[in-house]
């Protein structure tokens, strides 16, 4: 049945659609399935790709993997106000991708579990709360410390980036909150007890010989050779055991660069909490060293102030303020503190080639973006790794 409308055309009593146009439709496609993408990203899972080789050889660089936000509890955006499907950076023209014009809390939703011991994890870089822009994927502070902070900053453009616009990494978390964890000769200790060993965690040893080359058939890394007699290996655990079974091996131990109670002489290869007078530590012997835990209190001394200053004022957004021996957060005195959040600990399986809490401290929990899932593609230079396609983390690691 059809009717007259206001301006003398007729239509039909059910109202005529006007069709979409070509372009209308493909923008609203586009715009469906960006939104689609966002939210699959934000609440689900995200795709990673390794990018070094702190992780090998569990991971490989180059291995592409899925991070399920669902194993801890997505993270409601902390910036809400970015370009979809873009971390922190505008691909091409460079910049930042978003706009720290509005922050929201950190809050996040109910997951599947929390954080255990050995889970391989993706989060934010606790340090990369400020970057130079010349050398994003540097460690501002151990710049600072190697060439100085004024060098630094008159020298080279530095931004800032909130909580969720930092660099993902990637580690195995070795201690959760209220563990005590402490490094002897390489080797972790959680509570009291040896960390397990995974088949595939790397390490650097020095394998002495009888004067000849080592003769190993063994598919392995030879990092440096220092003579006819001593050869440094970066070995996986399971490739240790036939390396000292090969000709003229004589002897095969791990390669520890400074012994227990030794600080590093250099800025650069300083360890956290970088305060060499009171923390003689090292990458090999490091700690014990106590992980917060959220409601737990520390007592506050001159001794131990470096390794909470970062969690009070930067983690936890207090002001903190020290003179004359005392201590002042939030305008009042104190000598202790009660920390608001938990904390993780996490370290690289190649273990001598890894940049990690041993260096940066603690990861807060409002850092951690998800456990890693399962690898969906992996290459190298001979092509693709068919053996690493659609497997778990988990089988990954025997």
């Amino acid at each position: 049945m059809a009717f007259w409308n206001k301006k003398g055309k007729t239509g039909d009593a059910a109202g005529e659609k006007k069709k979409k146009s070509v372009i209308r439709e493909w923008a609203d496609a586009a715009i469906f399935a960006i939104v689609a993408a966002t939210l699959i990203r934000t609440f689900f899972f995200e795709a990673y790709t390794i990018p070094t080789g702190s992780m090998e050889g569990t991971m490989l660089i180059n291995d592409y993997l899925f991070v399920s936000k669902l194993a801890y509890g997505p993270r409601i955006p902390m910036t809400p106000l970015a370009i979809p499907l873009v971390h922190n950076t505008m691909p091409l023209t460079g910049g930042k991708s978003y706009t720290e014009a509005v922050q929201w809390k950190y809050r996040r939703i109910p997951g599947f579990g929390s954080i255990k011991r050995n889970d391989v994890v993706v989060f934010n870089f606790p340090a990369g709360d400020t970057v130079v822009t010349k050398y994003p994927d540097q460690d501002y502070y151990m710049l600072c410390r190697a060439s100085g902070r004024e060098t630094v900053l008159s020298n080279l453009e530095v931004i800032t980036r909130p909580v969720d616009k930092k660099e993902n990494y990637i580690k195995r978390c070795v201690a959760v909150a209220g563990d005590v964890i402490e490094v002897k000769d390489a080797r972790i200790y959680i509570n009291g007890n040896a960390a397990p060993l995974f088949p595939h965690s790397r390490l650097n040893y020095l394998v002495t010989t009888n004067g000849s080359a080592p003769g190993v058939e063994e598919n392995v890394e030879l990092a440096e050779r220092f003579n006819n007699n001593f050869y440094r290996y970066n070995l996986e655990n399971d490739q240790v055991a036939a390396v000292q079974k090969a000709p003229n091996v004589v002897s095969v131990k791990p390669l520890i660069e400074y012994g227990p109670g030794v600080a590093p002489s250099s800025p650069a290869d300083w360890v956290f909490p970088h305060d060499t007078v009171n923390f003689k530590w090292n990458r090999d012997n490091f700690g014990p060293i106590n992980v917060p835990k959220e409601g737990a209190t520390v007592l506050l001394t001159p001794q131990n102030m470096a390794m909470y200053r970062r969690i009070i004022r930067n983690y936890e957004g207090n002001t903190l303020e020290e003179r004359d021996g005392k201590v002042f957060i939030n305008g009042k005195e104190t000598t202790s503190y009660t920390f608001k959040m938990d904390y993780y600990w996490m370290m690289g399986d190649n273990r001598h080639n890894s940049l990690d809490s041993r260096y940066w401290g603690f990861v807060p929990v409002d850092h951690v973006v998800g456990k890693a899932w399962f690898v969906w593609l992996s290459y190298g230079e001979s092509g693709i790794r068919w053996r690493r396609l659609l497997r778990g983390i988990s089988s990954l690691e025997k």
